[in-house]
């Protein structure tokens, strides 16, 4: 995506912020809804289940997918509010 955000500021000479934190604020937040959706969720679902507490797939997303969905609300409000 950087690259394609790059041609976008080349060809159209916008400001790219709201881009650059749009693809930010979604990489980092799009691998929190999954077990297995970023690596520190996978280390750390190996290491509950080394102390015996297993962590099913679908009992995460229970949990972490409204987070993720109050996460996604929460940064539009700020894209809108600063860039819109």
């Amino acid at each position: 995506m950087i690259p394609l955000i790059k041609d976008i500021g080349v060809i159209t000479g916008m400001d790219l912020a709201p881009l650059w934190w749009a693809l930010l604020l979604g990489a980092d937040f799009g691998g929190n809804a999954t077990l297995v959706g970023a690596s520190a969720n996978v280390i750390v679902s190996g290491m509950a289940e080394k102390e015996g507490h297993k962590i099913g797939f679908f009992e995460y997303m229970k949990t972490a997918v409204p987070l993720t969905i109050v996460a996604l609300i929460i940064a539009t409000i700020y894209l809108y509010l600063f860039y819109i």
